[in-house]
């Protein structure tokens, strides 16, 4: 009966990720696909696709650059369009484009009286506008979770670590489950 038990259980952890995941997908490619309420399934989506890829390399030309700037000046200084537009644009930078944010990883000792230490991400390297000198800030995404919480800490106790910031956070998010190699979870 164990036997069989074991074979249940690893059984879904086959099955439940892959179903999750496919489903997730799915939801969101019948979504996409819905808003158009286009009469052949996936046309939708690969419209959405092309159409977001056309905007981006008109907003790349000099001509559209400015139309653009102008839409998005109108944007920030509507009061409660502001507050939305821009934290939802500083999100998207922090992980597409130039300005990405979690690529630097670092571990902070969080109490100089114990070795408890968390990982996670500059995303300032100075707080001088808010009057804190030699003081960073470190954000720790949760493990599964689209959240986290930002540190105000001393810059003396971050530590740069020379890991890929894509591993980092995967490391993080899974709980610290993934990550690493197969080979070094068995030493």
């Amino acid at each position: 009966m164990k036997r069989l038990a074991k074979y249940f259980f690893e059984g879904i952890l086959v099955v439940v990720p892959a179903m999750l995941s496919l489903y997730i997908v799915y939801a969101i490619f019948t979504k996409i696909d819905g808003l158009l309420r286009l009469p052949i399934p996936g046309i939708g989506f690969i419209i959405t696709i092309v159409a977001i890829t056309l905007i981006g390399i008109l907003a790349s030309t000099f001509l559209t650059r400015r139309i653009f700037g102008l839409i998005e000046k109108i944007l920030t200084k509507l009061p409660l369009v502001k507050l939305l537009y821009t934290s939802i644009k500083d999100l998207m930078s922090a992980f597409v484009g130039d300005k990405k944010s979690f690529d630097k990883p670092v571990l902070i000792t969080m109490d100089t009286s114990s070795e408890l230490q968390a990982l996670g991400f500059i995303t300032k390297d100075s707080l001088e506008f808010l009057g804190l000198k030699d003081h960073v800030s470190v954000y720790l995404p949760q493990s599964y979770n689209f959240a986290g919480n930002l540190l105000i800490c001393p810059a003396k106790n971050v530590t740069p670590i020379s890991t890929d910031s894509s591993e980092v956070m995967a490391f993080l998010v899974s709980g610290g489950v993934s990550g690493g190699s197969e080979d070094e979870d068995k030493k």
